[in-house]
């Protein structure tokens, strides 16, 4: 059977420039390349495109539906703090779960959110 060897996620942006300044700035992503209308960036094996689309209805529109990935990483506690100095927004603190996860999560300039977590 055919591996999934990585993923990429997608994401409707309105200012195509100022969330791509964010997903550098305070996320710490590199820039891939760009197309017209496009943003390819990547930090490790995380990778994002964003695609300015001027008329999309707005992440905070769409309430729980703005959720659009859940990353692991290797250290929760150093990403926190890397993204607190940044001044990323946080939907919710670093914490310890249940499921065995300690996580954490933001809300990106356009509204979308996203969890980090790493395995305890």
């Amino acid at each position: 059977m055919p591996e999934l060897t990585h993923s990429r996620y997608t994401l409707a942006v309105l200012d195509l420039s100022r969330s791509t300044d964010y997903y550098m700035s305070v996320l710490g992503l590199a820039m891939d390349f760009t197309a017209p209308g496009w943003s390819f960036m990547s930090r490790g094996s995380f990778r994002v495109m964003l695609g300015e689309c001027t008329d999309a209805i707005p992440p905070q529109a769409l309430g729980d539906h703005s959720w659009y990935g859940y990353v692991t990483v290797s250290d929760a506690a150093a990403l926190y703090d890397e993204y607190r100095n940044a001044g990323a927004e946080f939907t919710q603190p670093l914490a310890d779960k249940p499921w065995g996860m300690r996580e954490f999560g933001i809300r990106t300039v356009d509204g979308h959110r996203l969890m980090f977590g790493q395995e305890l």
